[in-house]
């Protein structure tokens, strides 16, 4: 019934217009805080054109665009059609619903119990979204060879995107870049000073690692350009480069360039891997994590709207206070992203979340059929796209059978805006105008 209710909203729609626990592969825990100090002070944003919208009286539609119009909207005009009914398909499921994904489903596994997504033990179903990261595909160490873990890794983790496609989920990958001068880390707690000070400054054009940073975008482009499903066709993807880019544990993060820099290395990503690389099936996530409480501190560092798809927001640290005043922080701060995304004809998400459910930290009640639901719906929220991090072998952030939180799972999902694998649309065909 889910799918028949989005394809019957999609066929009213048609007629009706002329559209952290941030971590991975046993890598060290982040540490998970918002930070201190005050966001620098915010250039003046430029506001784009936004097309004018003519709804009927109580229309509830948060796009303004046509299936023939959508190419327009988006970062990349040469962008693959599949990219192209994509970014479609998620601005209209937005309208009214949301994909539930997780990272590395098909990898990681509570008690390492391999085999079906822990999402499909416990539901039947796949998620409809897959995270993926870049990190061990860009790694220093990955030589290419048959042998290497870092290849293999590599190949682990193109094959797990190949299968998500073929079934018709999305795919999007995070990015752990290694600091560029001994390549070994992302959290500045693990850095020297200098390290810490300088790494992301020395990306930028001109900067001592500036064609470091090139020779990993290559490697991406590389991947992206060569990831094909089984049909042959071009895979898009989701990019999150740069992510919880307001905190200070990672070397990209505020504390260590200025919004302009920030911006300049954001746009040269952009433009390098599309315009020079030739890289046509990205959409591209902008996703800090969870300290902006109004629209001008969300933009501070926001490069533009002809360089973003999907405005994200990572967010942990309101979940984990167990809290009716936590969950109402979380959904007022997802509101800034959602009517952004509603006034720049951009898709907004929840790109990151989750609570680590273990021996020493129990699941709050009602904690995915109450908090996470009211967190991304309330207060006219309209998100695309929901990612939980992944599952450890002895943590958790979405149950399997056995397991507390496991029926108020099922409740959650069983909501008729929540939209798993089997309840999605054909994601990379566009309907008729």
């Amino acid at each position: 019934m889910k799918k028949l209710s989005y394809l019957l909203l999609l066929f009213v729609f048609v007629i009706t217009t002329a559209c952290s626990e941030d971590d991975s592969f046993d890598e060290p825990d982040p540490v998970e805080e918002t930070p201190e100090e005050v966001p620098e002070e915010p250039e003046e944003p430029t506001e784009p054109e936004v097309p004018e919208e003519t709804p009927e009286e109580g229309d509830p539609q948060t796009y303004a665009f046509a299936p023939g119009e959508t190419r327009g909207y988006i970062v990349d005009g040469s962008a693959s059609e599949e990219t192209v009914a994509l970014f479609y398909h998620l601005k209209a499921i937005s309208d009214s619903r949301f994909i539930i994904g997780q990272q590395d489903a098909f990898n990681a596994f509570y008690n390492s119990d391999s085999g079906e997504s822990d999402m499909k033990k416990l539901t039947g179903s796949d998620p409809g979204m897959l995270g993926s990261d870049f990190m061990f595909i860009t790694d220093d160490s990955n030589n290419g060879e048959a042998g290497n873990w870092f290849y293999q890794q590599e190949q682990q983790i193109t094959q797990d995107a190949i299968e998500a496609y073929d079934k018709g989920m999305v795919n999007a990958f995070t990015w752990h870049l290694r600091e560029p001068y001994e390549g070994d880390d992302f959290y500045t707690s693990e850095m020297t000073a200098f390290q810490r000070e300088n790494a992301f400054r020395s990306i930028m054009p001109g900067g001592a690692n500036h064609d470091y940073y090139r020779e990993k975008l290559q490697k991406v482009a590389e991947v992206v350009k060569n990831l094909r499903g089984s049909d042959g066709t071009l895979i898009p993807v989701i990019f999150r480069p740069f992510h919880e880019f307001d905190g200070d544990f990672f070397w990209w993060g505020a504390p260590y360039s200025t919004p302009a820099e920030f911006k300049e290395v954001w746009r040269f990503t952009v433009t390098y891997l599309r315009d020079e690389l030739d890289v046509h099936n990205i959409l591209y996530a902008f996703a800090p994590d969870n300290s902006y409480t109004s629209k001008s501190a969300y933009l501070s560092r926001y490069p533009g709207d002809e360089y973003v798809d999907i405005l994200g927001m990572d967010n942990y640290g309101d979940f984990s206070s167990q809290s009716g005043s936590g969950v109402a922080a979380a959904n007022q701060k997802l509101k800034v992203v959602s009517d952004l995304a509603k006034e720049r004809n951009k898709v907004a998400a929840l790109t990151e979340t989750g609570y680590f459910v273990d021996a020493q930290n129990p699941l709050p009640s009602n904690f995915y059929s109450e908090n996470i639901y009211n967190v991304i719906t309330e207060s006219d929220v309209n998100i695309g796209f929901i990612m939980f991090w992944q599952n450890y072998a002895d943590s958790y952030t979405v149950p399997v059978p056995g397991v507390e939180g496991e029926d108020d799972f099922m409740e959650f999902i069983e909501k008729e805006e929540a939209l798993l694998l089997e309840d999605l649309p054909s994601l990379y065909d566009m309907p008729a105008n």
